[in-house]
């Protein structure tokens, strides 16, 4: 009897071992598709408006330096730079330019869930903004496919 409770143990522990990282691959945002020779995600974890700018500011001009077809921008958003990603914020007219332009802006579904916590409703977030399950976890993802790190 105690071999069989012992045998079910392992099972059970074996299943979730193979398991549970394909469950996490399943919940990643799927990488885009780029021949572009550039890959940069930039990173804003910040509510300071002057951060919220650069971060806007360095993807403008790495896209003019390289040119829109050498180079592949995300910018992604966590904690309280999700801010930058909301409707009706002083950038949005900016960054509608910019998502037309080519250039992605991802923000963390982790913290929109705690703001509406928050709030007591969920955070509008601007049109052409990708919702991604964890804002870190998809930086994560980006790097370990070749993307380079900024954090202006």
């Amino acid at each position: 009897m105690k071999q069989k409770i012992n045998q079910s143990i392992l099972t059970l522990l074996l299943s979730l071992v193979f398991t549970l990282p394909v469950m996490a691959a399943q919940q990643e945002a799927p990488l885009p598709e780029t021949f572009a020779e550039h890959k940069v995600v930039l990173q804003i974890s910040d509510s300071d408006p002057f951060k919220q700018t650069l971060v806007l500011n360095v993807a403008a001009n790495l896209q003019r330096y390289y040119g829109a077809s050498n180079v592949d921008i995300e910018v992604v958003a966590f904690g309280p730079g999700v801010r930058l990603m909301l409707q009706d914020n002083v950038n949005q007219t900016r960054m509608q330019s910019m998502i037309e332009g080519g250039i992605r802006f991802s923000a963390c579904s982790n913290t929109l869930k705690n703001f509406a916590k928050k709030l007591g409703e969920d955070p509008l977030v601007m049109p052409g903004v990708n919702r991604v399950p964890a804002g870190a976890g998809r930086i994560l993802q980006l790097n370990a496919a070749g993307w380079q790190l900024l954090k202006p």
